[in-house]
C-alpha cells in the first residue's frame, strides 16, 4: 500500500522506482522497476492505476500498477517534472529517449 504523501507526488512525467513483492515458491523477494510515469487513472479510487514506462534492452516496456495493490512494497520518487502540459504521455511511445528528455526537460 502506498502512503498518501507519495501518492500526491505520483504525477505524469515523474521518474519512479517501484518495488514489487514477488513470490517464488515459498520464498518472497522484491524486484525494482524504474521508469517514467506516462499516465495516472481514476485518482485515489479503489480501481486507481498508474502506468510506468521503461526502456529495457532497447525495448519499451510498460507496467500498469494498481494504487491499492498489496504487491507494491514501496515507491521511490527519483525526479518530478517541472511542467507537463498533458495528463497522458502516450506520444512518448513513438519518440527516442533523447527526444523525450528534450521534450520534458528532465
Amino acid at each position: 500500500m502506498i502512503n498518501a504523501e507519495i501518492l500526491k507526488k505520483i504525477k505524469t512525467g515523474a521518474r519512479v522506482r517501484v518495488w514489487e513483492k514477488i513470490k517464488e515458491g515459498d520464498k518472497e523477494r522484491q524486484s525494482a522497476f524504474e521508469g517514467m510515469i506516462i499516465s495516472r487513472k481514476h485518482g485515489s479510487e479503489a480501481g486507481g492505476t498508474f502506468t510506468v514506462r521503461a526502456i529495457l534492452q532497447e525495448v519499451g516496456v510498460e507496467k500498469v500498477f494498481p494504487i491499492n495493490a498489496p504487491t507494491i512494497a514501496k515507491v521511490e520518487m527519483l525526479s518530478s517534472p517541472r511542467k507537463v502540459h498533458r495528463s497522458k504521455l502516450y506520444y512518448v511511445r513513438k519518440l527516442s529517449s533523447k527526444k523525450v528528455r528534450e521534450k520534458l526537460a528532465v
